[in-house]
């Protein structure tokens, strides 16, 4: 887990440039398809879809390596209904979750010297055919290689005119560099934020989420549950703990 926080602004600015949307219905969906009472947000980030989650006496624990993040998610409407954890999925409190998620980017922070672990360690704090859901860029789409032509864009923000662009630079073995440059102009101070991505293919997940003690049930391509056909930029997996 990095030393490294992100700057108070960006966190402030953060549910603006991803907002609820199909993506966290989908998360939604599952809970309540699965009638999911004890659930894991791991890597819940500002909280804004684990406070949605907290439902019908539901048990939800949202875990986050970033303080900067927890501080905003615990300062937020309804979040007295979640139990905030800082750190990593080595700070999973107890176990018996019936659904755990990842969502947003979070499956692709983790380096790959944590993937596996990573997974073993949901595998160890799920309860009997408890769901594990998350989403993963298909590296088939190459979306770095979008991101690196995308122009500067300026946007008035509550946090004054922010100016932002970004540099990405291809590490090999699907690692992607993403630079996040963002200028705030009335405060005269340019924030870079640097994160290394990793694209796994479809079949690396799979094979990883077995050797991990979960069992592949559906790998769509949207989130509308359409199924993965190799041509969407999204890989949505949903696995059953064995």
């Amino acid at each position: 887990m990095s030393s490294k926080d992100y700057d108070p602004r960006i966190v402030d600015l953060y549910d603006g440039q991803n907002p609820d949307g199909p993506d966290h219905e989908f998360y939604r969906r599952l809970a309540y398809k699965h009638r999911a009472q004890k659930i894991l947000d791991l890597g819940c980030g500002t909280g804004i879809l684990t406070v949605t989650l907290a439902k019908d006496n539901r048990q939800v624990t949202g875990l986050d390596p970033s303080s900067a993040m927890l501080n905003f998610a615990s300062a937020r409407a309804g979040s007295e209904r979640i139990r905030w954890v800082h750190g990593d999925s080595r700070s999973i409190p107890d176990n018996g979750y019936d659904l755990m998620i990842m969502s947003g980017n979070v499956a692709q922070h983790i380096p790959e010297e944590q993937w596996q672990s990573t997974l073993e360690a949901l595998r160890s704090a799920a309860a009997p055919n408890a769901r594990l859901a998350f989403e993963s860029r298909s590296p088939l789409a190459r979306s770095w290689e979008q991101w690196a032509m995308e122009p500067k864009t300026i946007s008035n923000t509550r946090q004054g005119v922010l100016e932002e662009w970004c540099t990405v630079a291809d590490l090999g073995a699907g690692r992607i560099l993403l630079r996040s440059y963002n200028n705030f102009r009335d405060a005269g101070e340019l924030v870079v934020e640097e994160v290394t991505l990793n694209f796994r293919s479809r079949e690396r997940i799979a094979a990883d989420l077995k050797n991990a003690g979960f069992d592949v049930l559906n790998v769509f391509g949207d989130w509308d549950e359409t199924p993965f056909d190799s041509s969407q930029r999204i890989m949505i997996f949903e696995a059953i703990a064995r």
